[in-house]
């Protein structure tokens, strides 16, 4: 019997490519920061009109799907890749802003020289640990150690950004990370990336770009507590989901940390 309080349905478009994840080149940069086998995306469509103020509903609906429980793959402990198979009792639908359109965004990082040189070289330091990630220079002091002084190069609504974070996501890496000297890797994949999740339509008066796609950073849960995006909770394990509300297009952009995983 459907669902009478469910909206939402939800269908998976396969074979859709990403190829800020696929490019061979990116590959070999997922493979060192250890995200390789670790970070997927896969793209959703669905039946109904989306406004934001739903998106309780509409996150709830979707993680409430069987064409999404069958579907929609999470990576064990082990590494090893599943379809979630469990339907949400609850979920989480955490708004993140989208509203830079520049690269601009990161010339911060060159000012004073404090974390990133002209060249783009990234300013070394002694090794401080917080938790299982490494701040061994001035980039990851800058994302990792409140009380660093290059912490507030960024302010706090800097970094709600949806292009700051997947930048932090793509500096802190996985659980066996080698890190770059230099700061444009990271800096080219997440332009990439960004530009692959997020859509923009030009406004037809002032001819100029602007975001239409809606992130949310999402939690699902039944009766036992938080399943996705893993029943283990660190900074470097998310779920983003990416609508485009013209095209009705859902995308989830999901990673668990770890050491490497083979698909």
């Amino acid at each position: 019997m459907a669902d009478a309080s469910k909206k939402f349905t939800f269908r998976l478009i396969e074979g859709k490519d990403f190829p800020s994840l696929t490019d061979k080149d990116n590959q070999d940069l997922l493979m060192k920061w250890c995200m390789k086998g670790r970070v997927k995306a896969q793209v959703y469509t669905f039946d109904q009109m989306f406004q934001a103020y739903e998106k309780d509903q509409f996150v709830l609906d979707f993680f409430k799907d069987e064409n999404v429980t069958s579907t929609l793959q999470t990576l064990s402990s082990s590494g090893k890749w599943s379809v979630v198979g469990l339907m949400a009792e609850s979920v989480t639908a955490t708004p993140v802003p989208a509203t830079t359109m520049s690269m601009a965004f990161f010339d911060k990082l060159y000012e004073d020289e404090q974390i990133v040189r002209p060249s783009g070289a990234i300013r070394k330091c002694m090794d401080e640990f917080f938790g299982d990630l490494t701040a061994s220079d001035e980039l990851r002091q800058m994302l990792l150690n409140e009380d660093s002084d290059s912490y507030c190069t960024f302010n706090e609504s800097d970094r709600e950004q949806f292009l700051f974070r997947l930048f932090e996501h793509l500096c802190l890496g996985g659980q066996i990370c080698q890190y770059e000297d230099s700061v444009e890797p990271y800096l080219d994949l997440t332009k990439q990336l960004y530009k692959d999740l997020i859509s923009v339509q030009k406004n037809p008066d002032s001819k100029e770009l602007a975001i239409i796609s809606s992130v949310f950073k999402v939690t699902a849960s039944d009766k036992t507590g938080v399943y996705y995006p893993s029943d283990q909770e660190h900074r470097q394990t998310f779920s983003y989901l990416v609508v485009d509300p013209l095209k009705r297009h859902l995308t989830v952009l999901y990673h668990r940390f770890g050491a490497i995983a083979f698909t």
